[in-house]
Parts: structure tokens; C-alpha cells; sequence
């Protein structure tokens, strides 16, 4: 018996299609996942194309080679003709060639080859969001074996393209590039119908992916992501800077909301001093980067970014206040991360953000999606009262630690892998 109580030790495989360590959902989801089911007692090899993910000691790491077309500094490169090894390579390279994301095809296609001749070593196959078509071939083989092949969905893709495609409305060029660029949502809505196990990690994630993809809500367990409690928690004599206020934005995209919490940093700063600090980066020329200089916020605004988890937690505990402004959000691990530290937070009401923080002024402040004004007022209130930051603070600390650890999830986790394979070989 393990420490989840499910039973027996697993075998598990982890796949995950990119999995960027300090930036992005996706390979926090994995290093932390897949160290916490190790420490239930089970084994865990995670299979990842570039980049990487940063794991812990215990998991194995199979790297599944790919062009690696999208790596900094050079983005959208041309490979060396001695690249190509594949068709699979081709098809990656004709691809991106189109403007099209080929990564969760290919990454799917390369799993199944790879994991052909391994499907003895595995109790359970767990996808993470790649939801490629070649998921349909391997789950076909493993469960001849009877082993379940199944899948976390963040949230559909889809939100993210309409957003996208909504801000960039009389531009006809750049919606057809959009369209073409997230192509690959048909596919993932197409291969999550035809997967018999599927988690997501809010309730609002789970209806947003029944309306998008069409998958029957009985087939969707909701499995909350979770922290690590002892490195992001408040730390005696931890200095708060006054007037900042901190925000996590991977990416300089409509989704995340940034451009409204510029502006309304632009607002606040016209009352009293105030220091934006954005884990993440601008697009150069792009949508932020634009309106910092529009609205002569340069020595306001300020971006870091690739910061491993200890300098995180301490930029969290150096900030005044922090804010999710996001159009929309399946889960938002930047504001459980927050409220780990104990810091207050300013929130939208967009996708799963009441879910996770709790009702308006238990943990979070909050404003309605995309209301610049709602949101200036709310974090000028919490910077002008030191009792409600302790108190949102305190209750946000306290609600972490009774919802949201990395444990709780992995013994979750772990049961929903047990019903699978009970449920396939009843």
C-alpha cells in the first residue's frame, strides 16, 4: 500500500510535449507532479521534447529529439539538412514552414514510436495537454495491454485563440495567421473525444472544455495543480517594498491581460509611487512593450524573467501586493503561488480565478475581466490598507495549505491512475 492509500506502486509514464521549467504551466506541472508520485512510493520517466524540464531526484527523463524550431535566441530557425532523421522531421519542418504549431502532432507521433517497444514497462501512459493524433495509435496498443492511456487538459486552446483573434479584429492578415498558427485545436478537440480518461484542473476549466472540445462531462475529473508550501511561504523579517506590486505573465498575448494591468498601473501611479514588476518579457515592439512607452511608464515597469522558484517566492514576498489581470484562466498557479507566500492579491473574475482564490475578499480582491478602472481602485485600496494586505494575506496562506499542495494532487492523481486501469480491466 502506498502513502495515497490507492494500492499497489505504478509505473508511470509522463509525456509532455515542451516543458519550459520556470515560465508557462506546463513543466512546473511536471517537475512538481512527478516528484510528489515518486514520493507516494511510485516510478515515474518523463518524456519531454525541448525544453526541458527541471526534475528531481528519483524521476527519469527520456528526451524525445525533435527540430526544436521555436529555441531562444533563435526562433523559427532553419535546421542543417543533417537534422532531418524522419519523416517526422519533415513533417515538423513543413509545418512551422506553413505558419502552423506542429509541436503536439509531432511529439504525439514521436511518443508512439518510441514508447512501441516499451509498453511492458508502464502501468499507466499520462499525457500532458500534447493531445496529438498519435495518442489514438498508442492508446490503442496500451490498452490491448490493459493499460489506460490518460490525459490532463489545462484548458482548451481555444480560449486562447479567440482572445487572440478578437484583438487583432480589422486585421485580416493576422487573424489568418492566427487561424493557421492554432490549427492544431481541431486536433486536440478531436483526439479529447476519443480519450476515455481526461483531467482538468478547475471547474471552470472543465466547462470550458466541454463547450469547445464536445467531450461528455462525466469523462472529465477535476483535479486541482497545487504549490510548493515550504518554498513559496512568508519568511520572518522578509521585507515588503512599498508600492510594489508583482504579476507572472509567460506570455505578452491578450490572454494574460497584461496591457489592462499596465494601464491601470498608469492610473495608480498618477496618486502615489507605485513599481510594476512583470515575471515574464515583452515581445520587443509588442503590445506591452508599446503601451509602457505610451504611457511613459518606463521607470515604472520593470520585466524579469527565467527565475528559478526560490527567486520567485522571494519576489512574492518583497511585493505589496499581487495581481492575476488575465482575460482568462484554467487554474492560475502564479496566484496560488501568491497566496502561498501570503501576499494579497488582485484578481479578475475571468475562468477558474474566483474558484481558486475564494469569494470577493477572503484571499482576493475582485474586478470584472478587462475593467482597467476596477482594477486601479483595487490595488490603489490594498496599497493604502497595510490590515486588509495582512488579513487577504493570511486567509490566502490558510487556503493553500488546506486545498493546494503538490501532495494532495500526486494522491489525487494517483487515484484517478488506479480507477483507470480498474475501469479498463473490469
Amino acid at each position: 500500500m502506498n502513502d495515497d492509500g490507492s494500492g499497489r506502486a505504478l509505473r508511470i509514464a509522463l509525456l509532455s510535449y515542451r516543458s519550459k521549467p520556470h515560465s508557462g504551466g506546463q513543466g512546473v506541472y511536471v517537475r512538481n507532479l512527478s516528484r510528489e508520485l515518486v514520493a507516494l512510493g511510485h516510478r515515474v520517466e518523463v518524456f519531454s521534447s525541448p525544453p526541458l524540464p527541471k526534475l528531481d531526484p528519483g524521476v527519469r527523463l527520456t528526451h524525445i529529439r525533435n527540430l526544436d524550431l521555436y529555441r531562444e535566441p533563435d526562433p523559427f530557425r532553419t535546421p542543417h539538412r543533417s537534422e532531418f532523421r524522419s519523416p517526422v522531421d519533415v513533417l515538423e519542418w513543413g509545418l512551422m514552414c506553413t505558419a502552423a504549431f506542429p509541436e503536439p502532432l509531432t511529439f504525439s507521433l514521436r511518443a508512439w514510436h518510441h514508447l512501441r517497444s516499451r509498453l511492458a514497462d508502464f502501468d499507466v501512459v499520462h499525457d500532458n495537454q500534447s493531445l496529438g493524433y498519435g495518442l489514438l495509435g498508442l492508446g490503442g496498443e496500451l490498452r490491448r495491454r490493459g493499460v489506460p492511456l490518460v490525459a490532463t487538459v489545462h484548458h482548451p486552446i481555444t480560449v486562447d485563440r479567440d482572445l487572440e483573434l478578437a484583438a487583432a479584429a480589422g486585421d485580416r492578415g493576422r487573424q489568418l495567421s492566427l487561424r493557421r498558427w492554432y490549427a492544431f485545436c481541431r486536433m486536440q478537440g478531436r483526439v479529447s473525444r476519443r480519450l476515455p480518461w481526461l483531467t482538468t484542473v478547475s471547474a471552470a476549466s472543465r466547462d470550458e472544455i466541454v463547450k469547445a472540445f464536445g467531450v461528455r462531462p462525466q469523462r472529465l475529473r477535476v483535479i486541482g495543480a497545487g504549490v510548493d508550501e515550504e518554498g513559496f511561504a512568508p519568511r520572518p523579517g522578509a521585507r515588503r517594498v512599498p508600492g510594489r506590486v508583482v504579476t507572472v505573465a509567460s506570455a505578452d498575448v491578450p490572454l494574460k491581460g497584461l496591457g489592462d494591468l499596465i494601464e491601470a498601473v498608469a492610473k495608480v501611479a498618477a496618486e502615489r509611487p507605485v513599481e510594476l514588476v512583470v515575471v515574464g518579457s515583452a515581445r520587443p515592439g509588442g503590445p506591452a512593450e508599446r503601451s509602457i512607452s505610451r504611457l511613459g511608464l518606463e521607470g515604472v515597469v520593470r520585466f524579469e524573467h527565467g527565475l528559478p522558484d526560490e527567486a520567485l517566492a522571494g519576489l512574492f514576498r518583497s511585493a505589496e501586493v499581487a495581481v492575476v489581470p488575465s482575460r482568462y484562466e484554467g487554474f492560475s498557479l502564479p496566484a496560488v503561488e501568491a497566496m502561498a507566500c501570503a501576499v494579497p492579491l488582485v484578481v479578475t473574475t475571468a475562468g477558474a480565478l474566483p474558484e481558486v482564490t475564494g469569494p470577493d475578499g477572503l484571499a482576493a480582491l475582485h474586478v470584472p475581466s478587462g475593467d482597467v478602472d476596477a482594477l486601479a481602485r483595487s490595488i490603489g485600496r490594498l496599497l493604502d490598507d497595510p490590515g486588509l494586505r495582512e488579513r487577504l494575506g493570511a486567509a490566502g496562506r490558510a487556503r493553500v495549505l488546506e486545498r493546494f499542495t503538490w501532495r494532495l494532487t500526486a494522491s489525487r492523481t494517483a487515484q484517478w491512475y488506479h480507477d483507470a486501469i480498474e475501469e479498463l480491466n473490469r
